[in-house]
């Protein structure tokens, strides 16, 4: 699974509201702050605000502020919001009429696959956006693992 670019972008304007609970900050100041390209974060707000994550007001004072609470809103409910259900595969729907994969039901990988999905959703379910934003709590790091940056794969 990939993250989008506009998830990691929308979460970092989630973070930037997170920061300032309860009040309206414009989505120029948030781009700024979160270097979010602004033409990019008028979209995500436009999102944001469809899946019910933040309210946008229009005008001079305008910008958007949360309408979830962080405590409650976990990782996986905003990922979800923005890019649809989290999956590894496309077995379920890859089949050349849109529905499964002709080779699932004997398929070696598709259980690895599942299993994999459910770890994944369970991990970002386990997180809230207050744990990682305010709390800085991130389940593998509490367990003593490290991270290595990731580059971006070609395609």
């Amino acid at each position: 699974m990939d993250l989008s670019r506009k998830t990691d972008y929308a979460l970092r304007m989630v973070a930037e509201l997170v920061e300032h609970e309860g009040q309206i900050v414009s989505v120029r100041v948030a781009a700024e702050r979160r270097g979010v390209p602004y033409s990019f974060a008028r979209s995500i707000q436009r999102d944001l605000a469809h899946a019910g994550i933040i309210e946008s007001t229009r005008g001079s004072r305008g910008g958007m502020r949360l309408l979830m609470d962080p405590k409650k809103t976990t990782v996986r409910s905003v990922v979800e919001a923005l890019q649809g259900p989290i999956r590894i595969s496309a077995c379920d729907h890859s089949g050349e009429d849109g529905g499964p994969c002709p080779f699932m039901p004997d398929c070696h990988f598709n259980p690895v696959w599942c299993e994999a999905e459910n770890i994944l959703r369970d991990y970002f379910d386990a997180m809230t956006i207050y744990d990682v934003v305010v709390e800085r709590k991130h389940p593998a790091l509490s367990k003593g693992n490290t991270f290595e940056l990731v580059k971006p794969h070609s395609e």
